[in-house]
């Protein structure tokens, strides 16, 4: 016979339990309970208590605050109202403009597809437009080929420019104040841009502090839906300062 003892199992738990007891029914220690944020004692569930309509209104008035500081700090929805951007966006487009994208240091770029206030410049109103020049860019039209020049270099847009467009019909040599932005509609025959502004106060330049945000995704109608992204043909152009000190 085999006397050597079995080992049992021990209960995890110190504490006698009464016979016939289902663990599953035995109250749980403090801290192996979970407290909901909207129960009665916690300060969401006073606040609930208060507003009429309980946790609903609560609820409903916690997501309006999370769009609210989205739409303010982050995001914020643009519909296109002409077609001065076609193809890239078209009248009726839904846009979401990145309103970060120009912070804690950084600046637009030459291609950015920029939404501004056009207050004490273009208008009373909100517009998008791509950058052709930044601060202290030399921009030119047009060259032998009919291209714009960006510092010397002319820019290929055609990935981008309305088809049968021409870059411009407006000839203009113009030099960007450093702190603004020179802005056309990649429909140009159909876009009121810098060029009509030239012999306006500022140039038709756009101050960089009037810039709302970037332009990065269409996410309405579903079937337009794109990342806009930055095209080479101005990602590749020369800094102003490495062309006769930034006057071409």
């Amino acid at each position: 016979m085999d006397t050597e003892p079995q080992q049992t199992e021990r209960d995890r738990s110190s504490r006698p339990r009464d016979a016939g007891a289902d663990p599953a029914t035995e109250p749980q220690g403090p801290e192996e309970r979970s407290r909901s944020s909207l129960s009665p004692s916690s300060p969401l569930g006073r606040i609930a208590e208060w507003l009429p309509g309980g946790r609903a209104t609560l609820v409903v008035l916690l997501c309006l605050a999370l769009l609210l500081g989205v739409n303010t700090f982050l995001l914020q929805p643009f519909q296109i109202p002409s077609g001065s951007m076609r193809p890239t966006l078209d009248v009726g487009d839904r846009v979401l403009v990145n309103k970060v994208a120009y912070r804690f240091g950084a600046s637009p770029r030459r291609g950015d597809v920029v939404v501004f206030d056009g207050t004490g410049s273009f208008g009373d109103a909100d517009y998008s437009k791509r950058v052709v020049g930044v601060g202290g860019d030399h921009v030119v039209c047009c060259d032998t080929e009919g291209r714009i020049e960006v510092n010397g270099r002319p820019a290929d847009e055609s990935a981008f420019l309305y088809p049968g467009d021409r870059p411009s019909t407006v000839p203009f040599d113009v030099v960007v104040p450093d702190g603004t932005l020179f802005v056309l509609g990649d429909h140009r025959s159909d876009s009121s841009d810098s060029r009509d502004h030239l012999g306006s106060p500022g140039g038709g330049m756009i101050p960089v502090d009037d810039v709302v945000g970037r332009a990065d995704w269409i996410v309405w109608p579903l079937g337009r839906l794109a990342h806009l992204t930055r095209p080479g043909a101005y990602a590749q152009m020369p800094a102003a300062r490495t062309v006769d000190g930034g006057h071409g």
